[in-house]
């Protein structure tokens, strides 16, 4: 019997915060450099819009191919199914809607009717569960620190 250790909230929020700067940092960078320039209206409802198309088309394509966001990496998180394998793009697409367009809902239904789960309400729907990786060195790698 294999033991899979669920993320903690804390962890995901990190990891999730992460990925909101990187890729909203992203989507200025890009068209501000070819010239165009953004909206300055940084509350409007098409801002929210697009911002979550493209969040939800980053974790889709990220947690589709290796069930890690950028975000996900640097936290060693991982996105799996029940039973800590691989998912694919239809399973993080749907995963990765609830928390690109309906994350308030998604986490409270998640927090509210399957306490101590540790699953948001998407999780549930796409059988997916989000994990905490293990971190290995490859084999017969020894790492050695240089003394300075």
């Amino acid at each position: 019997m294999e033991t899979i250790y669920l993320a903690t909230w804390g962890s995901r929020f990190w990891a999730w915060l992460i990925d909101i700067l990187l890729v909203g940092a992203l989507s200025n960078l890009i068209p501000n450099s070819l010239g165009f320039l953004w909206d300055s209206d940084f509350i409007s409802v098409e801002s929210f819009g697009v911002h979550g198309v493209l969040m939800f088309a980053y974790w889709t394509l990220f947690e589709g191919y290796n069930g890690q966001s950028v975000g996900k990496m640097a936290l060693n998180l991982k996105v799996t199914d029940r039973k800590g394998g691989k998912i694919v793009f239809r399973v993080a697409a749907l995963e990765s809607f609830g928390k690109a367009f309906l994350l308030p809902l998604d986490c409270l239904i998640g927090w509210l009717a399957m306490p101590n789960s540790k699953l948001r309400l998407f999780n549930r729907i796409s059988s997916t569960i989000v994990i905490r990786t293990k971190y290995e060195e490859p084999e017969e790698v020894r790492y050695v620190k240089e003394k300075e």
